[in-house]
């Protein structure tokens, strides 16, 4: 009898020693499993060498602000010194947004990556006549070369706005505004949207440039990317925007399972919305509506989130909501987090922006507030500034529209990126800051 027992403890033993050794990588995307039921909890993320971490990242198209010094570009009049600045950040990612429905306006031909530009901002100048993405493929292709093989900054490609000859007909609850570029795709959209990834991974390849980190669509829960977000105008209105957003993920994980290298997915990309209102959906609803196949397809989110002066005290943080919604998920326990957009202005963000010496000063300690939050935050991998050069439509960004002045902002990212080490402590406020 005790021969028999001693055998079972063992047995037992052999077992415990094989589910042991079978541990759950965090680190990158996986399959998903068939019933996530099934998963076991993924485990928190390792704790961050000490000092503490966090990289910077940049959105900005115009390539005549990118392109390496050393790539021989005539840069034209009014670029030069600015580019200077902007390659002195030293951003370990770019972000890359693709606008398909200004691309590709007839079902009948491809999208047109090389859709000359005129690189003026809005109308304001300087200008420089570019050819769109091929040239801004062939810029960052430059960084990433002269900083050698490994190092460059990586890319993070993000897609937003529908075809007309794609979207859905108009339903729900619109705003009076809507139009074909955010209304849901349709089938014939959906499988020109696989052509376009693979389309722009070609061209990418064809550039010299290296592309790994793919967003399958931009703000899914803002109506100005998915619309309706509701079928009634009700903030109790079950969310839309799931099941349109479901799509594109699957969609793009299918095609860039085709594309040559390592290719990820960045999920969420949303919108900082906390709050339920009509006619958007949170943070919090689309993370605990979309399929398991889909909400397991990265451990790599994203969201934006965006510095003010003055936050509205009533309103949940959207970094930390989205950390709580994931933690809800088994297959997304313990996911880290990308800051895909972020920069200061006005209140809220997008308002007019006080460019005044004191009104530029707070925002530039508001912005400090948030990326020492982040770096305090072991999920929190890297902030993305949106934009260098200020969009009138949304001024946020690190120099005016026109390229004469730098805001005190700019001294604040180049702190934090520049020839700082990303493992270093978070660096002292500028003095144009303080």
């Amino acid at each position: 009898m005790g021969a028999a027992r001693l055998l079972v403890a063992l047995l037992l033993l052999a077992a415990a020693l094989a589910v042991a050794a079978c541990g759950d990588d965090t680190s990158g995307p996986r399959a998903p499993a068939k019933d996530e039921t099934q998963r076991a909890p993924a485990p928190a993320p390792a704790p961050r060498p000490r000092p503490i971490v966090l990289a910077t990242g940049l959105t900005e198209a115009n390539p005549e602000l990118l392109f390496d010094a050393g790539a021989g570009r005539d840069l034209a009049p009014g670029f030069a010194a600015w580019r200077d600045r902007l390659i002195a950040l030293r951003p370990r990612y770019l972000r890359v947004p693709i606008y398909w429905s200004q691309l590709q306006p007839d079902a009948a031909q491809p999208a047109r990556l090389d859709q000359p530009a005129d690189g003026c901002l809005r109308g304001i100048p300087p200008c420089g006549a570019t050819n769109g993405l091929r040239d801004q493929l062939a810029a960052i292709a430059s960084l990433q070369q002269a900083e050698g093989l490994q190092g460059g900054p990586e890319v993070e490609v993000v897609i937003a706005g529908v075809p007309a000859w794609a979207a859905s007909l108009p339903s729900g609850c619109e705003r009076s505004d809507a139009g074909p570029s955010s209304r849901p795709i349709n089938a014939d959209g959906l499988a020109a949207y696989r052509t376009l990834i693979t389309q722009f991974a070609a061209l990418a390849q064809q550039q010299g440039a290296r592309v790994r980190w793919w967003s399958p669509w931009n703000e899914p829960n803002h109506p100005a990317f998915i619309s309706p977000q509701r079928a009634a105008c009700s903030a109790s209105s079950p969310s839309l925007a799931p099941a349109v957003y479901a799509q594109l993920v699957r969609a793009a994980r299918d095609t860039l399972d085709e594309v040559p290298g390592d290719q990820q997915l960045v999920l969420g990309e949303m919108a900082g919305t906390t709050t339920p209102s009509p006619r958007r959906s949170t943070v919090q609803e689309m993370v605990a509506a979309l399929p398991d196949d889909v909400v397991c397809a990265s451990r790599t989110w994203s969201q934006h989130d965006y510095a003010q002066v003055t936050p509205d005290p009533g309103k949940p943080d959207p970094v930390t909501t989205l950390e709580q919604a994931l933690d809800a998920r088994p297959c997304t326990r313990g996911a880290h987090i990308w800051v895909t957009e972020t920069g200061v202005g006005g209140d809220p963000p997008g308002a007019t922006r006080p460019t005044d010496d004191a009104a530029l000063r707070a925002q530039c300690r508001a912005q400090d507030g948030l990326l020492r939050q982040w770096a305090q935050d072991p999920r929190v991998d890297v902030a993305f500034q949106y934009t260098f050069r200020e969009d009138t439509a949304y001024p946020v960004g690190l120099a005016d529209a026109g390229l004469t002045r730098a805001y005190p902002t700019y001294d604040l990212w180049r702190a934090w990126g520049g020839t700082r080490a990303p493992t270093a402590a978070p660096p002292p406020l500028p003095a144009a800051c303080a």
